[in-house]
């Protein structure tokens, strides 16, 4: 083989390298081609973008969004500048709770607890709504809240001892009440209606809650209609990263003693009636 090989002037290399050779030229594509999947790649990223806020929207409208917390209404809960989710799905499950921090729309009604200049243009005005969206800036009629009564219930301030009491029952709010604030500096006594909540601040003197708006339909309490969702944990900053869960106090069941006897009376009220026209009737017959 070898001096085959030479006399024909030809040094033939092992077939190792051969094998080698053939694969690094078929590995390296060629230039047009380069240039072609950088080209499809460019031209698939705005693609991406818009699927992917699209699916972001699609999640913030139905399941769960990300709020700011605009002001000190809420501390030390919620501190000026956190950022929590905001649970869309839970009352489609259970009903709203005492205790619940609740993020409610006041369009139409509540005045801001905080003011936002207008947009000077249509630019600035579309990032606002996306920055209002997506949880990086405070949406001006949108206010958080702790729900201290649920309609049908009877809540009063004060007792002997300064402490609010629902359905006659005193609440112990020292878990996350400002420090230093009292559970009321005003007086109130308000039977909540159906289908709405009294609701309140955790930092009670600066809070403009259910007690602001004693004057307005529904005597302060807000429709359960106007609720967004459920605030369930503080995602930003980092360091305050924790749940946002109902304090042990609303676990109490006295609690429930006058909320469970409404509708108990009001169905016996009516069942009675019904079952005296039933017996004439079949007196008649």
């Amino acid at each position: 083989m070898t001096s085959e090989s030479q006399e024909h002037g030809a040094v033939r290399r092992p077939v190792e390298d051969e094998v080698d050779v053939v694969a690094e030229e078929t590995q390296q594509p060629a230039k047009g081609e380069k240039n072609e999947k950088k080209g499809s790649f460019w031209k698939e990223l705005p693609v991406l973008v818009v699927v992917a806020l699209v699916l972001a929207l699609i999640i913030k409208t139905f399941v769960v969004q990300a709020f700011y917390i605009p002001s000190e209404s809420m501390e030390n809960t919620l501190l000026t500048n956190d950022r929590v989710l905001v649970n869309k799905l839970v009352y489609h499950t259970r009903d709203i709770e005492r205790g619940d921090v609740v993020v409610f729309s006041g369009v139409d009604s509540w005045d801001g607890e905080f003011q936002l200049e207008e947009p000077s243009n249509p630019v600035a005005a579309f990032f606002r709504w996306v920055g209002t969206a997506f949880g990086i800036v405070p949406g001006e009629k949108d206010y958080i809240k702790r729900v201290i009564g649920v309609g049908g219930d009877h809540v009063k301030c004060c007792d002997s001892k300064g402490r609010i009491t629902v359905n006659g029952t005193p609440i112990e709010e020292e878990s996350y009440l400002y420090p230093g604030d009292v559970p009321s500096d005003k007086f109130f006594d308000i039977s909540v209606p159906q289908n709405r909540l009294w609701v309140m601040g955790d930092h009670r003197s600066v809070s403009l809650d259910s007690r602001s708006h004693t004057g307005d339909p529904g005597g302060g309490s807000i429709p359960v209609g106007q609720v967004i969702g459920r605030a369930f944990v503080i995602v930003w900053p980092f360091d305050r990263f924790s749940s946002i869960d109902i304090p042990d106090t609303f676990a109490q069941p006295a609690l429930n003693a006058l909320g469970t006897q409404v509708p108990l009376v009001a169905g016996f009220g009516l069942a009675v009636p019904l079952a005296l026209v039933r017996r004439r009737l079949r007196k008649r017959r």
